[in-house]
């Protein structure tokens, strides 16, 4: 049977981002059958220095292992003037352009969106900032815990007077991730209309604030403030019960239950008489507290089974191992698994989205620092002696994997 090609085969994408939000967007294209290319400095990305949990891997670190998927490895000295004259050469076949750069940093290295639409106009460039390419908050930082807080979605959950709780995952990286990744697909199928390039921008204070599309719209069309009572609800905006609740075992999530209904199942008479919509919102914090008082008395297990023949929408409060270990996520395929040549067998979070005819699919692992320079730098244009003198200055740094294939070293299962 003939391998068929992903979505996005024959498109080339050059990946000068860093962190999380800008290579998880790359590496989606990558999903898809694009040919990705991370260009980095010649002393590595900086996420292949900052482990996250510790993990710190063999030759390459969890951190980067989880986002570089995908992608092959071109080191480059982007602030001499050979590096800088190799990515403008790689420009001119390109399709996309993704950098993350501080404001004003493209403009002084001289890859700004002007200056590489003037080599390829028919480039798609994508530029992804923290709060905006201008404004007042141009120059904050934009880090994913500093913009939870400022999008005002940590005061929609926990008690009043409480500090604010952030998720428990890096939320604004994965959406604005999400988002660069859509845009780049809509600007992409804008050119196949009608041959034009263009700047696209994203920013994450932009991606976590429309993300609250329902939220927000409440408070500014609805005109309902945010006010967090003193039991800790999960969400301002839904009515009592609603979160989690300690259990004689464990944890159990329960969700805007019919307050009678409710009231039957756990012994709770108080609730018997009450209307869910009325209720459920003047006396929250009490109906919270009452129910967070009959849950406790039994085990999770027993609790699921009862709240499930009423009706009432209720489940288990996982942790990690629950969750790869849960038959739906097996029956998914939701996780994949794959031989890297430095990693070995690595099992990480697959794809969310299926394609009948065009599946994505795992070509090759996260590389090492510059481990397909010259095959790259060949296949732009370049001689064999303009590679072996860019490698010699250090305007272009390799890394050559040892007793392996670079080329679809990653077979996935």
């Amino acid at each position: 049977m003939t391998e068929t090609a992903g979505i996005l085969d024959g498109y080339r994408v050059l990946d000068c981002s860093i962190a999380m939000a800008g290579p998880f967007a790359a590496q989606r294209l990558g999903d898809l059958g694009a040919d990705v290319v991370k260009v980095e400095p010649v002393t590595g990305e900086w996420q292949r220095h900052a482990a996250a949990g510790g993990a710190q891997g063999n030759a390459i670190n969890v951190s980067f292992l989880s986002l570089n998927r995908n992608k092959r490895s071109l080191a480059v000295d982007l602030k001499s003037a050979a590096g800088k004259d190799v990515l403008l050469r790689l420009v001119e076949r390109a399709d996309v352009f993704l950098q993350n750069y501080r404001p004003g940093v493209a403009e002084r290295l001289g890859v700004d969106y002007a200056t590489l639409s003037a080599i390829n106009p028919s480039l798609v460039y994508v530029s992804m900032s923290g709060y905006g390419e201008d404004g007042p908050h141009r120059n904050l930082p934009g880090q994913d815990l500093l913009l939870q807080a400022r999008s005002g979605a940590m005061l929609s959950t926990g008690r009043h007077g409480e500090p604010p709780q952030p998720a428990g995952q890096y939320l604004v990286d994965a959406v604005t991730a999400s988002t660069a990744f859509e845009a780049v697909l809509a600007a992409l199928l804008h050119r196949e209309r009608t041959g034009e390039g263009q700047l696209v921008q994203v920013n994450m204070l932009d991606a976590i604030t429309t993300l609250q599309m329902q939220e927000l719209s409440v408070f500014t069309a609805g005109g309902v403030p945010q006010q967090r009572g003193s039991e800790p609800h999960a969400h301002v905006y839904i009515r009592s019960p609603y979160g989690t609740f300690r259990t004689a075992d464990g944890f159990l999530a329960l969700a805007m239950p019919d307050l009678p209904t409710l009231g039957r199942v756990i012994g709770e008479d108080t609730f018997l008489a009450m209307d869910s919509e009325v209720h459920g919102w003047t006396h929250r914090d009490e109906i919270f507290r009452r129910t967070a008082d009959r849950l406790v008395t039994r085990p999770t297990e027993e609790w699921l089974a009862e709240l499930s023949a009423a009706g009432i929408w209720a489940g288990p409060v996982y942790d990690y191992q629950d969750l790869v270990d849960d038959p739906q996520i097996a029956f998914n395929g939701t996780f994949v698994e794959y031989d890297h040549p430095t990693e070995g067998r690595v099992k990480t979070p697959g794809f969310p989205y299926k394609f009948a005819r065009t599946p994505a699919r795992i070509e090759r692992g996260a590389p090492l620092v510059g481990e397909h320079s010259a095959e790259v730098l060949a296949e732009a244009g370049f001689g064999p002696e303009e590679i072996a003198e860019l490698l010699g200055s250090g305007a272009v740094a390799e890394t050559r994997l040892e007793g392996a294939t670079a080329d679809r070293s990653a077979q996935a299962s």
